[in-house]
């Protein structure tokens, strides 16, 4: 394709484009939906008209299904990871043709920065490019655009004035003309989108990514074998106390000391740990580095793998930890998350044992955790976090029976539509009819407002839908009482009680 034609198809791919962001989110009301999922899907469309490298890449294929995959989650449900994945998968594509077949993470993260700080100045060096392209051409493109152009102009103008004054339609509709004002905050919408979306059709490759370190076999500047094995000593000796501890009053379920409850034992513990964890891997990645003479001998071998066995029981019995406490209380999307990130740290900690016993090097170890933390937060992005917690909460409530704490309505309330069906079957299982009617409140409030935002074609969202279609269908199988009448508690649901009146001054 001729480098001016495909600048040009850039340019009426990019107006597309911000048309169609014009359309689905300008003065849009309410939250982002399908809309955004929409934009996305065109958005990798244009990227692949725009690149016919792309198509010819295998990389950057897979990175465009990726992208397309992430849209199609989108369009499921609005997440910020999601959006975030989608952003890293497009970029990673539309790079891919130009850079090397094997570039680690490290040197992919540098491009993708490069290209979003770019974007900030690639329209005006774009702008400022082809200016001083048409002032060298001008004189002889404009000779040529009068001699094309001139004669149709004027003489439309002359026959459309005469036709003006000879019928009075004409002359009214003329009259009727109104040239609207500027809209500014339209002109600063179609500027926000633009700069990313040309972004991606005129990206700004960084040739020279920094590098990481190569191995060097020299200590560790304060590091010597010696204080490594004492270190490892004493490390593996205090975190086998702290196991022991666990061991005895989490695992074995042995009665704590007077004054520890289990769920203060459970609480105190679960975050510090996980530092300590985090901590471990840290001194293992600058002690131990592959190829250094320290990590060579056996000994250190054996107290490393020794050390990174108890941190992962440590982790182990930090998310016991929690499952606890959750148990004790409740679950919230925080909890989880939580739960998420320690299977992370579980996963970095048996990547850094396994290098240094591989003698593999630093992009080995950066790509192994990169793609791990990919896979995780795929998975947050396909998994409503709420609707886990609200089904959870519901299930195991003090209020049906179960061994969890009171139920906080309050909390299923900011869920949303993720507790709707929750909602529904606990308004319709077997509990106190005054909480009957204050879960039937919070779920007729739920309902309504996912109504709503459903009926808006900008906020719609495929698993919204299905959650509304479930909840109406078990409503109409189960039909329950409609919530008592009167003014209610902000979110909890309670009817508020009449104030007393005053009696009469004598």
């Amino acid at each position: 394709m001729p480098r001016r034609l495909s600048f040009h198809i850039k340019l009426i791919l990019a107006a597309a484009l911000a048309a169609l962001a014009d359309l689905l989110f300008f003065q849009a009301e309410g939250r982002l939906g399908a809309a955004l999922g929409i934009f996305a899907l065109a958005w990798v469309a244009g990227a692949l008209v725009a690149h016919p490298a792309l198509r010819r890449d295998s990389r950057a294929r897979i990175a465009a299904g990726l992208a397309l995959g992430f849209g199609l989650l989108l369009v499921e449900a609005f997440t910020l990871v999601g959006w975030l994945l989608f952003c890293a998968a497009l970029g990673v594509a539309v790079l891919s043709p130009r850079a090397g077949r094997r570039d680690d993470a490290w040197r992919w993260f540098q491009r993708l920065a490069f290209q979003g700080l770019a974007a900030i100045i690639a329209p005006v060096a774009d702008g400022l490019t082809l200016r001083k392209a048409r002032r060298r051409s001008a004189p002889r493109r404009l000779a040529a655009t009068l001699g094309l152009v001139a004669v149709p102009i004027l003489g439309g103008l002359v026959f459309f004035t005469l036709f003006a004054f000879a019928n009075p339609v004409i002359s009214q509709a003329l009259a009727r003309l109104r040239i609207p004002p500027p809209d500014f905050g339209r002109g600063v919408f179609w500027l926000v989108v633009l700069v990313p979306v040309w972004a991606v059709l005129r990206p700004r490759f960084l040739r020279r990514p920094l590098a990481l370190r190569e191995r060097s076999r020299r200590p560790t500047p304060g590091v010597s074998t010696a204080s490594t094995i004492l270190s490892l000593a004493v490390f593996n000796l205090l975190f086998a106390g702290q196991n022991g501890l666990d061991l005895a009053f989490l695992w074995s379920g042995a009665p704590l000391p007077e004054g520890v409850t289990l769920a203060e034992y459970a609480h105190r513990g679960a975050y510090p740990l996980i530092v300590t964890a985090l901590l471990a891997g840290l001194f293992v990645l600058v002690a131990l580095r592959p190829g250094s003479e320290t990590a060579e001998r056996p000994l250190v071998r054996w107290l490393v793998i020794a050390w990174i066995a108890q941190n992962l029981f440590l982790v182990a019995s930090t998310m016991l930890r929690t499952l606890d406490y959750v148990e004790a209380y409740s679950l919230t999307r925080l909890r989880i998350a939580a739960l998420a990130w320690m299977v992370l740290v579980a996963a970095g900690l048996v990547l850094i044992c396994w290098r240094m016993l591989k003698n593999r090097d630093a992009a080995w170890l950066i790509n192994a955790n990169v793609l791990c933390a990919g896979l995780v937060l795929t998975l947050a992005s396909l998994v409503d976090e709420g609707a886990l917690a609200a089904a959870w909460n519901v299930r195991h409530a003090r209020e049906v029976g179960g061994r969890g704490a009171a139920l906080d309505l309050c909390y299923l309330d900011g869920l949303g539509g993720s507790a709707l069906v929750s909602l529904v079957e606990l308004e319709q299982a077997p509990i106190d009819p005054a909480f009957r009617d204050r879960v039937a409140h919070v779920r007729a409030q739920t309902l309504e407002q996912l109504r709503a935002d459903q009926a808006q074609w900008r906020g719609w969202t495929w698993r919204d839908q299905r959650r509304l279609d479930r909840a109406e269908r078990l409503l109409a199988a189960h039909p329950t009482p409609p919530p008592l009448p009167g003014p209610r508690g902000e979110c909890d649901g309670r009817l508020v009680p009449p104030a007393l009146t005053a009696p009469p001054a004598d």
